[in-house]
């Protein structure tokens, strides 16, 4: 069906989607799970010490022999730690984000490792580019999790850079499924990365509290908080009402992240605080109704982006 996608030709994978590596809901059962069913599962090292990090590689190579990738946020605190590992395990792929790939991708590619990096704008994606990465992923402000500065659409991003770089494209942010698929590639784009439906699934790591919670989020239960120094958007909740409250008073950026203070998002997606966890979900959140097992969610989104095909080739008869 994709033989002649670039994502495909370039990743080794059998669909054009990646799976978001999203910190406490990434383990190995997720990331084994999406690769044997045909996408590429991801590792989100972003929550994860170098030693776990390397238990949870060794894990996914048990289970499959396709390829997978891990996510490290170059801004994280272990990065440097975490992409030693994965450069030493010569990890099939590497998904970079909020920072520069520009250090790593020479190291990575002399190991044979494609690099992919995640952008929030047409800027830092010809930065991306120019440092010599394989792959680009533009994201936008439907996201869950933390976001671009500018809070860019993902209909716009992609759009934008579909027409200025060479690279396979990946669009990210508020696809569950076969129709955005569909969608992001009549936008140009070569590839989609979904994190959230992922986040709410069987093979998730995330605390079964919090993804039965996610099919009570509703189309507007999403916020974005942090304006102006770091958006992340979240499930409505005490917290996030809580800190845009400060937001809205003028707090100083240092007294919000006292509020937010340290493993906010383990107490809310890890160990299912409801109220006072920081909850991160996309907008997407809002079409689910219940948790699927991965081979579920993938069989659905092939035979979803078939009968979506279709119905494009019947508007042109």
């Amino acid at each position: 069906m994709f033989s002649n996608n670039k994502l495909c030709q370039l990743l080794g994978i059998e669909y054009p989607v990646i799976q978001g590596g999203m910190i406490w809901c990434s383990g190995w059962r997720l990331a084994s799970a999406v690769s044997k069913n045909g996408g590429l599962g991801v590792l989100g090292a972003g929550s994860m010490t170098g030693e776990f990090l390397k238990e949870q590689i060794a894990k996914v190579r048990q289970e499959t022999e396709k390829p997978f990738g891990v996510n490290v946020p170059l801004l994280f605190s272990k990065a440097e730690e975490c992409m030693e590992i994965c450069l030493s395990e010569r990890v099939p792929v590497l998904v970079t984000s909020a920072g520069s790939p520009a250090a790593w991708t020479g190291r990575a590619h002399e190991l044979g490792i494609k690099v992919g990096h995640v952008v929030a704008n047409t800027k830092f994606a010809q930065k991306a580019e120019a440092a010599g990465v394989d792959f680009i992923v533009c994201e936008g402000v439907e996201a869950g999790g933390h976001n671009g500065l500018d809070e860019i659409t993902t209909l716009v991003l992609t759009q934008l850079l579909a027409g200025t770089t060479s690279l396979p494209l990946v669009s990210a942010g508020g696809y569950m499924g076969g129709r955005g698929l569909a969608a992001a590639i009549a936008l140009g784009a070569d590839g989609i990365q979904m994190g959230s439906r992922f986040a709410c699934s069987v093979e998730s790591s995330a605390s079964d509290v919090f993804k039965a919670h996610l099919l009570k989020v509703g189309t507007i239960g999403t916020v974005l908080t942090s304006h102006g120094w770091g958006p992340t958007r979240v499930v409505r909740n005490t917290f996030s009402d809580q800190l845009q409250a400060l937001e809205r008073s003028g707090a100083s950026v240092e007294e919000q992240r006292e509020h937010i203070g340290t493993g906010r998002s383990r107490r809310g997606m890890m160990e299912g605080d409801l109220e006072h966890g920081e909850l991160e979900i996309g907008q997407i959140a809002g079409t689910f109704t219940e948790v699927m097992n991965v081979h579920s969610i993938m069989e659905k989104l092939v035979a979803n982006y078939t009968d979506s095909v279709r119905r494009l080739e019947a508007t042109l008869l």
